[in-house]
């Protein structure tokens, strides 16, 4: 596609690094119109924003090389060839909610409130960032001539991401952005009608680990050693937080009671 939006000189930008800069910018304004609506102080989750925005950077780049030591510590160059990936998701994803706990229990700030706000953010934030993927080829998909698949024909995107040139391949870098703007509509949807803190964030939990588990299968980069069978690390992580998320979803709406809302528990 078109991994490098425009270069004058030595300078050049990014598509995949603009996109994610918009995306945490629209993420951020849709965290901060939801926190009103739970009573936080938008400026707290303007900070939670950043925090889990550095810590997720750190913990996916951490994820990417953990998942796959042997190799790395057999090619250390990799590691270098490798550095302006995005990183693994649930590794982000894990490292950001336990510098997130820290942050909202240090300032007595409800977790299921600030979850259920930033659980739409979440989501939006994704689907725009998944685009930036789109335009820097990675995260692609396997090799298929059908009328939706995509060819990658850039040098550029080939050099950054490794992804498989002048061959058709699903464009499951599309379909995960679908899944989150779906996934966003959904829990915007379901926030108005929602009576108890944290469904909205246990709802996330379970539509995103379902379609991340489902795409999984028509992915063709390489995500590390397959276990378990035929599946890979993020599509485990992806199924224990679908049924986790499921089986909370279903605690919360047979007990007819909120879940905690008070002072961060």
């Amino acid at each position: 596609m078109h991994p490098i939006l425009f270069k004058i000189l030595h300078f050049q930008i990014g598509t995949y690094g603009l996109l994610y800069a918009i995306s945490f910018l629209v993420a951020l304004r849709v965290a901060t119109h939801y926190a009103r609506k739970e009573g936080i102080e938008p400026a707290r989750i303007l900070d939670l924003g950043i925090y889990a925005l550095l810590s997720g950077i750190i913990g996916a780049k951490l994820f990417l090389y953990l998942i796959d030591l042997p190799h790395y510590l057999r090619h250390p160059e990799e590691i270098l060839r490798t550095w302006r990936a995005a990183g693994v998701f649930y590794g982000g994803l894990l490292f950001a909610l336990a510098v997130g706990l820290f942050y909202l229990r240090r300032h007595r700030i409800s977790v299921w409130k600030a979850t259920d706000a930033v659980a739409p953010a979440a989501a939006i934030g994704q689907a725009i960032g998944r685009l930036g993927c789109f335009a820097a080829g990675c995260c692609y998909g396997i090799p298929a001539d059908t009328p939706i698949s995509v060819t990658f024909r850039n040098p550029e995107a080939y050099h950054l991401t490794g992804v498989t040139l002048d061959t058709p391949l699903l464009p499951t870098q599309l379909f995960h952005s679908a899944s989150n703007f779906l996934t966003f509509f959904v829990l915007v949807f379901f926030y108005r009608r929602k009576s108890r803190p944290g469904t909205i964030f246990w709802l996330y939990l379970l539509l995103h680990g379902g379609f991340r588990f489902t795409v999984e299968f028509f992915r063709g980069d390489y995500r590390g050693p397959q276990i378990a069978g035929n599946l890979t690390t993020s599509q485990l992580i992806a199924l224990a937080g679908f049924l986790i998320a499921g089986f909370m979803l279903l605690k919360i709406l047979r007990s007819g009671r909120p879940a905690e809302s008070g002072g961060g528990k």
